[in-house]
């Protein structure tokens, strides 16, 4: 065991400066994601009592991200990706900030933050799937997801665990607003500390400074459509835990077991899926991912009670990272093909690529809220999710033709990391 533990080390060590880098800079951020995705949710469900406002909010941030994308490829031209990308991690405490200071949670403030919000994620999502694509290649994708989805999983074990029983160790609204401050300052802190580790790396800002194109190749529109089914479950789907627990399950220290339950187990799975699969196995990852996703949230409909919800979690815990584990190797693979047919720098892929996910987060916010004014509150958490996640599984389809088109047409392009380290450099 201790041998292999010590051969993992390595493996990791014999990847590239800027490879361990992003993975560091990532893992510390990482500690800031529960807080954002959970429970920033579940303190607008205690103040209000209101799912819709989630929603909202949730929509508010899906709106300020694509625009965000769009700024940043104007920024990139005059300032370093590092810079960006380390605006884009503090962005988020300034949100959460800006949340905790509002008296009323009024629509409009609401808006506001999600707005932020949006702007972190803009800035922190466009710069990273950039640096992603650049210091990796079609080889060891699968490593570096499956390494960064084990770290984000076994974080979001202990992160929403110890913050539940922080905020349910006090007693009071008024202390319980005293624990959201104060998480929200380690918080901010968490992204200055995530901003240094980035400055280590020796990141390169795109070449091409064109990034607006309106037209691209058959390939790329089948990629944007699977990036429409997976922004569909996204429309809600962060928020949608929150909203359960709270609802059914309780209070927040509920929230922060419920989301450990068999997490474990299902990182390191995770990791060993990631470290050993081939890129011919994502068909297969994505396709488990999905249908997991789909039981649970049939199971959550069905039941609609505390076993229910466990159980939506658990195989939630699962899923989401499979799908994500084959879905980013996948994306980032056709934007290596598309982008060498067509001669376009990648970040015009990435940028488009939001487009894609933005309409899906509007059709899966759009279908939680119809349900939630038309028929009921109950209605709408009990049955959107599960009407999305029956949706997602026409994903399985789409992928396995862009898998095989893009295999007709990788054979004549030859895919190599953008971005090489001075090490790299060296042994070349």
């Amino acid at each position: 065991m201790f041998k292999k533990l010590i051969s993992e080390i390595d493996h990791f060590k014999s990847q590239t400066h800027n490879f361990r880098i992003l993975i560091f800079t990532n893992l510390v951020y990482a500690l800031v994601l529960p807080v954002i995705d959970i429970f920033v949710a579940a303190y607008i469900m205690r103040n209000s009592n209101d799912t819709s406002k989630v929603v909202i909010y949730q929509l508010a941030i899906y709106t300020g991200i694509p625009l965000t994308f769009l700024l940043n490829g104007f920024l990139l031209k005059h300032f370093n990706i590092r810079k960006l990308y380390s605006i884009g991690m503090m962005l988020s405490g300034v949100s959460m900030i800006i949340m905790m200071s509002l008296k009323t949670l009024d629509l409009t403030g609401i808006g506001v933050a999600g707005i932020t919000m949006g702007l972190s994620f803009g800035l922190y999502w466009s710069n990273r799937d950039y640096l992603a694509l650049a210091i990796t290649n079609d080889q060891n994708r699968n490593y570096y997801y499956g390494l960064e989805t084990f770290i984000y999983t076994i974080i979001a074990i202990a992160i929403p665990a110890t913050i539940g029983w922080f905020i349910q160790s006090k007693t009071g609204e008024i202390e319980k607003h005293q624990a959201y401050v104060i998480i929200t300052g380690i918080v901010f802190l968490i992204t200055i500390i995530a901003s240094i580790v980035c400055f280590r790396g020796k990141f390169e800002n795109p070449v091409q400074k064109q990034y607006i194109f309106f037209k691209f190749h058959p390939l790329w529109y089948k990629l944007l459509s699977l990036a429409t089914f997976k922004g569909l479950a996204q429309g809600f789907l962060v928020t949608a835990p929150a909203m359960l627990i709270f609802k059914i399950l309780g209070e927040e220290g509920a929230l922060g077991k419920a989301q450990s339950i068999g997490a474990v187990l299902a990182a390191i799975i995770i990791y060993f899926i990631g470290r050993f699969s081939k890129p011919s196995d994502r068909i297969k990852i994505f396709s488990v991912g999905l249908i997991l996703f789909a039981l649970g949230a049939c199971l959550n409909g069905l039941l609609f009670d505390k076993t229910g919800v466990i159980l939506f979690l658990l195989l939630l815990l699962i899923a989401k990272p499979l799908m994500d584990l084959a879905y980013f190797p996948i994306q980032l693979k056709v934007i290596d093909i598309v982008s060498r047919i067509e001669k376009r720098g990648e970040f015009a892929y990435i940028l488009n690529h939001e487009a894609g996910l933005y309409i899906g987060r509007l059709l899966g916010a759009g279908t939680f809220l119809t349900l939630y004014y038309t028929v009921s509150e109950d209605f709408a958490l009990r049955y959107a999710i599960g009407i999305i996640a029956l949706l997602q599984l026409c994903s399985i389809f789409i992928s396995k033709k862009i898998i095989k088109q893009g295999l007709e047409l990788s054979p004549e392009i030859e895919i190599t990391p953008k971005i090489l380290d001075e090490a790299t450099v060296k042994l070349l």
